[in-house]
C-alpha cells in the first residue's frame, strides 16, 4: 500500500492537513486505566501518517478518565472540585505517555490547553492559532485538550468533539476524524435495533439526522451522538469534512487517507 501524499486523496482533494480527534473509550479501559495496546498502535500510525508528509493535529480526551483510574474512584466524579483535580493527575499521564510513544518513532509534541474565552475572545483565538499554526511549521504534532483543570460551566466548551471541530475550521483541517466506540451514525440505536443500518454519507445535516443523535456515550467520556453531529455542523459549514468511526482498529487511518468508505462521512458545503 502506497502512503505517499502525492496519491492520497478524499473526494478529489489531497489530503494534507488532518485533526484527529481520540475519544476516552479510544485511550482508556472502562476502569479508566490506560488502553496501552490501542494507544502504542494509535501513535505508530498517526507517526506513519505524519511520516507521508500529513500536517497532524490531534484532539485527545481522557484527561479526567485517566485520573479517575489512577486514583482508583469508583466512577467518573459528578463535582467539579473532585473533576478537575481527576484532570490535573490524568492529563500528566496523558502527555507523559503521548510524548514517550512518538519520540519512539522521531516526533515531538506540544501540548495546547485551552478554555471557551480562547476560542470566543477574537485576541485570544487569534493568539490560540498562531502558536498553532508555529507548532505545525515546526513541525509538531499538537495536543489540544479542554483545561479541565480550570474549566466551569461559565468558561468551558463542554465536550472535544465541539473542540475538534472548532479546531478543524482554525487550521482549515481538510479532513476531520472523530474516534469513537463507534462505527458511524446508524438508521437507529444498533445497542437496541438489530435492524439498525450504519449511514456511509451524510451530504446534508437535516432534522431527521439530528434526531438520530440520541442520548450520552460512554460512562467516562463527556460526548455522544449528539455532540458529533453538532461538531459536524461546525465543520462542514467551513469546508472541512467529517468521519466518525471506530477508534478500536487505529488502521482504518490508512483506509481514511486512501479514500475508502469508512463509518460516516458528513460531506462539507
Amino acid at each position: 500500500m502506497n502512503f505517499g501524499i502525492d496519491c492520497q486523496l478524499l473526494k478529489g482533494l489531497i489530503i494534507t492537513k488532518i485533526v484527529i480527534k481520540i475519544g476516552t473509550s479510544t485511550l482508556a479501559h472502562p476502569s479508566g486505566h490506560l488502553n496501552i495496546r490501542h494507544i502504542e498502535h494509535l501513535c505508530k500510525v498517526i507517526s506513519d501518517l505524519k511520516n507521508a508528509g500529513h500536517e497532524i493535529i490531534i484532539v485527545s480526551s481522557g484527561a479526567i478518565g485517566m485520573g479517575v483510574g489512577k486514583l482508583g474512584l469508583k466512577g467518573k466524579p459528578t463535582d467539579i472540585e473532585t473533576k478537575q483535580a481527576a484532570a490535573a493527575i490524568g492529563q500528566c499521564e496523558l502527555m507523559y505517555t503521548y510524548d514517550k510513544l512518538f519520540n519512539e518513532y522521531n516526533h515531538n509534541i506540544g501540548q495546547i490547553l485551552i478554555t471557551a474565552p480562547d476560542v470566543e475572545d477574537e485576541k485570544r483565538r487569534h493568539n490560540f492559532e498562531n502558536t498553532l499554526f508555529r507548532l505545525l511549521e515546526l513541525d509538531v504534532i499538537p495536543i489540544i485538550n479542554e483545561n479541565d483543570t480550570v474549566s466551569v460551566e461559565e468558561i468551558e466548551i463542554g465536550d472535544n468533539d465541539t473542540l475538534s471541530a472548532i479546531v478543524a475550521v482554525s487550521v482549515k483541517a481538510d479532513l476531520l476524524v472523530l474516534l469513537s466506540d463507534i462505527d458511524g451514525l446508524y438508521t437507529a440505536d444498533p445497542h437496541l435495533d438489530s435492524n439498525a443500518q450504519i449511514i456511509s454519507v451524510v451530504k446534508e445535516i437535516t432534522p431527521e439526522i439530528e434526531k438520530l443523535g440520541g442520548g450520552k456515550g460512554s460512562s467516562l467520556g463527556t460526548g455522544g451522538m449528539v455532540t458529533k453531529i453538532h461538531a459536524a455542523k461546525i465543520a462542514t459549514k467551513a469546508g472541512t469534512d467529517m468521519i466518525i468511526t471506530n477508534g478500536n482498529n487505529p488502521e482504518i487511518l490508512y483506509d481514511i487517507v486512501d479514500g475508502k468508505t469508512i463509518g460516516t462521512r458528513f460531506e462539507s458545503r
